[in-house]
């Protein structure tokens, strides 16, 4: 079972190194939301909180940010894995599907996490400062549940369709406002009740405010609760998702 996983795992490592286009292409949004919303809002944020820096509270939501799409789009590989063959051959295997999703989830979600911890880097170079090594080290957790709850998401998706256009479609009409209404651009206090209970159901509301809480040090809910709750959804979904993809047809 550990070869199978670390087979699937390595493959999908090497699709993404070998793609130089693919890994400089996904930082640019990562990159313009840090220009912009840093230092366009930047000034108006200070003055509205007593002089707080707006990259101390940015630099968390747009590393979410990263890792939110890099994962979810994972998912377009079984897709292109069922259109060229790839996937009938998997499934023929003798081996388990549970055995092909986790391998799947758990490259995804490296992959999503290195795409995090580059755009990490690059608000380090913008003057964004982790306080310690524990901290990041805490950070490291929430990233990486944030990544596996949203690479199964996009993997249990993908399992039950068979256009690229579709799953495209479809993901931005669920990811866009995830993201959105997750506080990764605003804080969550003194919203409207209605929004402010919309973000309180969607998921990556908690992995960003979790995440923030380690890296930057202000959290809403607490990071014990961002953690428990990030946490038991990341294992529900990759439940669900094993059990749709062990539903599959090639």
């Amino acid at each position: 079972m550990i070869e199978v996983i670390y087979i699937l795992w390595l493959r999908q490592l090497k699709h993404y190194w070998r793609s130089k286009a693919r890994l400089l292409g996904s930082l640019g949004q990562p990159l313009l939301f840090l220009v912009t919303f840093g230092f366009g809002f930047g000034p108006m944020y200070t003055r509205a909180s007593g002089g707080a820096n707006y990259l101390d509270f940015l630099a968390p939501g747009i590393v979410s940010m990263s890792i939110l799409f890099t994962a979810v789009f994972s998912g377009l590989e079984v897709i292109w894995d069922r259109q060229f063959g790839f996937l009938k051959e998997t499934m023929v295997a003798p081996i388990s599907r549970t055995e092909i999703m986790i391998g799947k989830t758990f490259g995804g979600a490296t992959i999503a996490m290195i795409q995090g911890l580059i755009v990490l880097s690059l608000t380090y170079l913008m003057g964004f400062r982790i306080p310690s090594l524990a901290s990041l080290a805490v950070g490291l957790i929430f990233m990486f549940l944030i990544a596996i709850f949203f690479t199964g998401l996009g993997l249990a998706i993908a399992s039950k369709m068979k256009d690229m256009q579709g799953f495209q479609l479809i993901m931005n009409f669920l990811i866009m406002p995830i993201f959105f209404l997750s506080g990764a651009l605003f804080p969550l206090e003194n919203l409207p009740q209605a929004i402010y209970f919309v973000s309180r159901i969607d998921p990556l509301t908690y992995g960003v405010d979790g995440l923030r809480g380690a890296i930057a040090g202000v959290s809403v809910f607490g990071i014990y609760n961002d953690l428990a709750v990030i946490g038991l959804l990341s294992v529900l979904v990759c439940l669900i998702g094993a059990f749709m993809f062990s539903k599959i047809e090639a």
